[in-house]
């Protein structure tokens, strides 16, 4: 059985069989086959020489760097290189392209580390492109304009019985109707809260899917989304549920947690005041949401929809959200919190299908009846 490539390059690099690679070996190796490394990945093999103390690179976080991989160890010894990085040398790049300043910039709005954010702006490629937000928006918008049209109102569309009727809109009367729990999040109650939630999904959603990539993004979005209808399924048992609210709240609350959890690092310009703004506009929704639920501006013919989404939205992005936010490029499989969190969520998960199946009957709940 012939050795494979990895194993004859181990054995040629650290012949002890140490686990560990000194340096002087791997600059060899490097000039007589001429390897070409970008500037992320040398500048991460000068902060690995440095984190141990004889100057050597341990062989596994040399296959992972090579490979594009990166696990926990491997960023801790990155972290605990003594090397000072430049930490303004993505911001000195000249000549850069439109679409590279992009890039720079999400770098420096998403990523709390200099080094992830070399990382980041050199290994981008674009591929697959971060379509899944903008999927999502376009959809509520034309969705939003079809009601619009048909119903000609363009403010408080659940009022009209049309509009209640639809068969994305979550009720508690069509609960057995298990689309609904998520095609909700196409519905809105206006043009003030589409416009609300389209921006911030936009502004948040699209770089943290650049970073993150589509399948952790639209993971949380959707779980969210989840959460949201069925944590006012329990806890507002009579009232609808329409508005992407949940969703957005699990980006927004990942995004502004992460930012506190690493302010230091963070080199967003003007955080401070960015973060008071979403506050305040996230607050505000709220109680714009609160008000419409217990004080309806208009008579209608049942309870308005429920505000618990936005909540448990947010609840969704602190737990979940920030431990994906902090894991970038690292597997969260190998960590125990994830699993903690997914075990958390699927007991709810399953709470909530027994509470939906059984507790309306047993508190005699009495439903308004379905448009």
């Amino acid at each position: 059985m012939k050795a494979s490539r990895s194993d004859v390059g181990h054995k040629n690099l650290d012949p002890e069989n140490t686990g560990f690679i000194a340096v002087e070996n791997f600059t060899s190796l490097v000039e007589h086959h001429e390897l070409q490394l970008d500037p992320s990945k040398l500048d991460m093999l000068l902060a690995l020489v440095q984190s141990n103390e004889d100057g050597q690179v341990c062989y596994q976080e040399l296959i992972e760097l090579m490979s594009s991989k990166r696990s926990s160890s491997f960023r801790r010894a990155i972290a605990n290189g003594r090397r000072t990085l430049q930490r303004e040398i993505l911001l000195d790049e000249t000549g850069l392209g439109l679409y590279k300043r992009f890039v720079r910039y999400v770098a420096y709005e998403i990523l709390p580390c200099e080094t992830d954010r070399r990382w980041y702006f050199h290994q981008n490629r674009l591929c697959p492109p971060p379509v899944f937000i903008a999927i999502v928006t376009i959809v509520q918008i034309i969705v939003f304009m079809c009601y619009g049209i048909m119903l000609n109102k363009w403010v408080l569309q659940t009022y009209q019985p049309d509009f209640m009727k639809s068969p994305l809109v979550y009720h508690p009367g069509h609960r057995a109707q298990v689309w609904r729990f998520f095609s909700y999040m196409f519905m809105h109650v206006g043009l003030e809260q589409l416009g609300f939630n389209a921006l911030l999904q936009l502004m948040i959603g699209v770089p943290l899917e650049m970073v993150h990539g589509i399948l952790r993004i639209s993971l949380l979005y959707m779980a969210g989304v989840l959460a949201g209808s069925l944590t006012v399924s329990i806890t507002d048992m009579r009232a609808p549920v329409v508005g992407g609210s949940g969703g957005v709240y699990a980006l927004c609350s990942a995004h502004l947690a992460n930012v506190v959890m690493n302010w230091a690092g963070m080199r967003c310009p003007y955080k401070l005041l960015r973060m008071i703004l979403a506050l305040v506009c996230m607050s505000s929704e709220v109680g714009r949401a609160v008000w419409l639920r217990f004080s309806p501006p208009l008579p209608s013919s049942g309870p308005q929809p429920s505000f618990m989404a936005h909540l448990s939205g947010a609840v969704v992005g602190i737990s979940m959200g920030l431990l994906i936010l902090r894991s970038y490029e690292e597997s969260l499989q190998k960590q125990c919190s994830w699993w903690v969190i997914v075990f958390s969520f699927i007991t709810f998960l399953l709470f909530a299908i027994f509470w939906n199946i059984f507790a309306y009957e047993l508190l005699g709940v009495q439903i308004p009846p379905p448009p």
